[in-house]
């Protein structure tokens, strides 16, 4: 289903009650599985990326399926390879089965798992035979994706030698790392980290009671709408300070772009996102530890005119879609004309004629991030489509409703216009 946009007639004025992070919640969910399923896990984030998780951890049939759901099939990658006795193919989208994970699988075997590949070597499919893990002392690339890392530090604790981790290289997405161990600290385990090097004992995990915080990555795109509208907007569930979620840094990237975030003297547990003129005249930064806000950051600069380079995001081009060549294509349909290589995307103000007698569609290639940075857009652009806008329930299944309670007139359409 495709989404037509148009803007409030007033400006926005919401307060939203925001998603609960998938990042936590499939963390938590793994790790109480690991420690046996006993732990109180109050509320986890309901979406597709937790849902296929659940699904998985509770299914005893012999090929598990977890469509596109990245983060699912690396920590079960490492879950399933440490559950004796279970033996199972773990398999996902045609995108997914392109997406590489030779990194975690030759990490997962030195440590003693049995993993083949179904199909493609380097790919999933997986066909995957549980058992005790020796564990013991490797290295892994930490310039692939966190998410390997993190998988092999939650299953490490049942590893008989425990494991010594050597992370090589730049480190990408480090909060999420970060967060992974710091949960594991609460259900009991303590790891060790020196530089790059972790050190994760053979421990047992304590059953805990655990209540997961709210998205701060749901977050970023009420900053970018509130930078175009300077609107109403404030937001529950966030911890302002201490937070474990990188992208709670937004609070301070969006500080350039004219947002500052305080917390409400009116409503106990929400951030207001507070509107201030000053503008940054550019934007530079290293995304490497929040890629996962890229787009909307990215989008944001264009639609304020604000002349920006962001580097350190060569993680994006194994996401859901390659999303620096997304951006590049997407934003050029509104005029913008990005410059893109492996790890950056700039731009110093260049743009292009468009068609003004065509509506706008932006194609969202099965990535939930692009339909929900480019929606805000629709502020400028009233008519703006967002085509296959479900998408969305991959992390945030309430967006649009959320959209439509800030004012925000969104149509379902089956077909765009001039279009067979």
């Amino acid at each position: 289903m495709d989404y037509r946009i148009f803007p409030p007639e007033e400006l926005p004025e919401a307060i939203i009650d925001l998603p609960l992070s998938k990042s936590i919640s499939n963390r938590v969910l793994i790790i109480n599985a690991l420690a046996g399923g006993d732990g109180v896990v109050t509320r986890v984030a309901k979406c597709d990326d937790t849902d296929v998780m659940l699904a998985a951890l509770g299914s005893s049939d012999d090929t598990v399926s977890i469509g596109a759901a990245g983060t699912a099939m690396r920590f079960l990658t490492a879950y399933f390879a440490a559950t004796p006795g279970r033996m199972v193919t773990l398999d996902g989208s045609e995108r997914m089965r392109r997406r590489p994970i030779a990194s975690l699988v030759d990490a997962l075997r030195m440590c003693g798992a049995h993993i083949e590949y179904a199909g493609e070597e380097g790919y999933p499919p997986l066909r995957i035979e549980g058992t005790t893990l020796a564990g013991g002392e490797i290295e892994l690339d930490g310039g692939v994706s966190s998410q390997f890392v993190s998988a092999l530090l939650m299953v490490a604790p049942t590893m008989s030698g425990g494991l010594k981790l050597h992370i090589k290289g730049d480190v990408v997405s480090q909060p999420y790392i970060s967060m992974t161990l710091g949960i594991m600290a609460e259900w009991g385990v303590e790891a060790q980290r020196e530089g790059n090097v972790i050190t994760v004992p053979h421990a047992s995990y304590t059953s805990v009671a655990y209540a997961v915080e709210a998205d701060w990555s749901a977050a970023s795109y009420w900053y970018e709408l509130q930078s175009f509208s300077f609107g109403t907007i404030g937001l529950r569930g966030l911890k302002k300070t201490g937070s474990m979620q990188g992208d709670s840094a937004l609070q301070d990237i969006y500080r350039s772009f004219g947002i500052v975030t305080e917390e409400s003297d009116e409503f106990a547990g929400v951030l207001d996102l507070m509107a201030d003129p000053d503008l940054t005249p550019r934007f530079e930064a290293d995304f490497s530890a929040v890629p996962d806000i890229a787009q909307t950051v990215a989008v944001s600069c264009c639609l304020l005119g604000i002349p920006f380079h962001i580097t350190g995001l060569k993680t994006l081009k194994i996401k859901e879609t390659d999303r620096l060549e997304a951006l590049r294509r997407e934003l050029m349909k509104i005029s913008f004309v990005v410059d893109i290589d492996d790890s950056s995307i700039a731009w110093e103000g260049a743009r292009c004629p468009v068609d003004g007698n065509s509506p706008v569609a932006i194609d969202t290639y099965d990535d939930h991030r692009m339909a929900m940075s480019f929606a805000p857009v629709a502020w400028y652009v009233p008519g703006l489509i967002i085509r296959n806008g479900e998408v969305v329930t991959k992390s945030y299944p309430d967006f649009w409703n959320h959209m439509r309670s800030a004012g925000f007139v969104i149509e379902e359409i089956s077909v765009v216009e001039g279009e067979e």
